[in-house]
């Protein structure tokens, strides 16, 4: 992890554009050479973040879900943000496409099964191979110009070399659930689509699952 000086940060992000922001300042920023800069601020002087930065776990859960066959971000860089920012980045290039939410906004009945179907097909492998995204939605799954789905937003995530159990699978449905779109067309519209593509790759665990 690389220490950027504000001087030197100031010139990495010069002529970006801001993604996202709160309260403290940018969070996610589109450098000048397209690339994607996305900043951790440390908001507590002990913290999760001050023993792990989410930088960091995001560009090794990037890494591994390679591994295991998933689409993630190339992550280039990780940066060390110290004085006012108070912060670790991760520097990334981005995943082309749309969100998975945004697709199934414009999609008619049909194509949005097909999405769901996949989407249900891709919470089955990460299930299967011990991927634990906490935070899972359609918004940070990504429908790429060539159909395959893509993961961002990557720090809130656990890799575990056993599948999980199913009171995991359980707590990522109920995180969905919280989304009252992505509620709508998983569990309402076409629940019948997700269950078919979640039952491709976990079998009977499938029945149980969404038994309720």
């Amino acid at each position: 992890m690389l220490t950027l000086s504000q001087n030197q940060y100031d010139a990495l992000s010069n002529d970006a554009c801001v993604l996202e922001s709160d309260g403290l300042g940018a969070k996610v920023l589109r450098l000048a050479d397209g690339s994607f800069l996305k900043l951790f601020r440390k908001r507590r002087l002990l913290s999760s973040e001050t023993l792990k930065p989410y930088a960091k776990r995001f560009a090794e859960n990037a890494q591994r879900l390679q591994l295991l066959g998933f689409i993630s971000p190339e992550v280039i860089q990780l940066y060390a943000l110290p004085g006012p920012i108070n912060a670790t980045a991760v520097h990334y290039r981005p995943l082309p496409g749309e969100t998975l939410r945004q697709a199934l906004s414009v999609s008619p009945p049909a194509r949005r099964q097909q999405l769901i179907e996949q989407f249900g097909e891709l919470l089955a492998k990460m299930h299967e191979a011990g991927v634990y995204f906490r935070s899972v939605h359609l918004g940070n799954v990504l429908v790429q110009p060539c159909g395959q789905l893509g993961l961002i937003d990557l720090a809130d995530m656990q890799i575990s070399r056993r599948a999980l159990s199913f009171a995991k699978r359980q707590r990522n449905l109920k995180h969905m659930r919280r989304y009252t779109e992505d509620n709508h067309w998983l569990f309402e519209e076409h629940l019948t689509a997700l269950q078919a593509g979640y039952s491709r790759y976990a079998g009977k665990k499938a029945q149980t699952l969404f038994a309720d």
